[in-house]
């Protein structure tokens, strides 16, 4: 399949070098980001969830109804729906937005977080939980006849869906994680799956692991899950423009993260619990700038707090890095600034065709046709 771009969704102006205190929805906000992700000719935008924040499936809807094209990421934690609801609603979405929904499952990185929503597994459990989760809704999607369920999760009797995907057969299927655990079930059981921006070596290391589980599986090459590789790209018209607004950047995060005094906020946690973020930090304290553009002050700024791994530099030095990891294996890369809606659209503008054109002149020649 060819490469395909994903952003994230923002419903409103906030952003991490410029946050706006107790910001709420700005519905022509969240419309102007999102047809202008359709516009540029992203393929996906993800609908992110936390466990203070807004509700994914309708911000999800609002979207599908605004755009043609987009495919809707919904993430969803098992703890905050029970499957076979999360069964018919991803069906939902999927007819509603004419076979666009998709869904990245979030097993849970951090105990004070799950507690929060009142999830007290501990992490093998929750992955464990996972696994059934994901195998119910492909049951429920494929299935033409009522079952039952009975594990150490779930159980239920006579379960029967009668709304089903737009193709008939299955929704679209991420998981995410660098733990054991993750490569174990999104190997075996996702379509998809993401990782956060690592260096080559090491992103290597996990494609080859994520393919060694779907191996053991009993899935075959052209079965596999696809990669999903996501980074902060700092971009501008020239390298020394792009490494001083990289700098500029990283002096904002860090004032974002910090009091009136400069002190650490007390929200900020101490040290990650996930297995991503421990993994980030670590490669961030070999060195701040590696392979081609990969740059790790902004891991270190923000404590790993999701996908935080920047690429720096002009707009041919970021292609070059992205079809770095498209020569790895990646299928899908993600792709989100922080200064959302116009790094989005420079994106849009001047990364993605470049990257396109490249892949195309590629392929061009390996069918002899230049």
């Amino acid at each position: 399949m060819p490469t395909e771009f994903i952003s994230l969704t923002f419903p409103n102006p906030s952003t991490d070098i410029n946050p706006i205190p107790n910001s709420s929805i700005d519905p022509d906000f969240l419309e102007r980001y999102a047809r202008n992700l359709d516009d540029y000719a992203f393929n996906y935008t993800l609908v992110p969830y936390d466990s203070s924040y807004y509700d994914p499936w309708t911000i999800g809807a609002t979207i599908a109804a605004k755009t043609k094209n987009l495919k809707i990421i919904i993430a969803l934690r098992p703890n905050t729906l029970y499957p076979t609801v999360a069964a018919k609603a991803l069906a939902t979405l999927d007819q509603l937005s004419r076979g666009r929904a998709v869904v990245h499952f979030i097993a849970g990185g951090s105990d004070v977080e799950q507690a929060r929503e009142g999830d007290f597994l501990n992490k093998e459990e929750r992955y464990g939980r996972l696994e059934d989760y994901i195998k119910i809704l492909k049951r429920a999607w494929a299935s033409d006849e009522p079952f039952d369920w009975d594990s150490k999760y779930y159980q239920f009797k006579g379960f029967s869906n009668k709304v089903r995907p737009v193709n008939g057969k299955n929704i679209p299927v991420s998981v995410g994680g660098s733990s054991d655990d993750a490569y174990r079930i999104g190997g075996s059981l996702a379509d998809i799956f993401g990782l956060w921006g690592e260096p080559l070596k090491e992103t290597k290391q996990q494609i080859d692991r994520i393919y060694e589980e779907a191996k053991k599986a009993g899935r075959a090459d052209d079965d596999r899950p696809r990669i999903w590789v996501t980074f902060r790209p700092i971009v501008a018209e020239t390298e020394e423009l792009a490494w001083a607004k990289a700098h500029r950047t990283l002096d904002l995060l860090k004032a974002a993260r910090n009091d009136s005094r400069g002190r650490p906020k007390p929200e900020t946690p101490a040290a990650p619990q996930n297995v991503g973020s421990q993994r980030l930090l670590e490669i961030a304290s070999k060195g701040e700038v590696q392979d081609r553009a990969l740059w790790y002050p902004t891991v270190t700024a923000t404590n790993a707090r999701g996908a935080s791994t920047a690429l720096v530099g002009s707009v041919q030095t970021i292609v070059d890095s992205l079809l770095d990891y498209v020569d790895l294996g990646a299928e899908l890369i993600s792709i989100r600034g922080y200064d959302n809606l116009n790094d989005a659209i420079d994106y849009g503008r001047y990364v993605l065709p470049k990257v396109r054109e490249a892949l195309k002149e590629r392929e061009g020649k390996t069918n002899g046709t230049h």
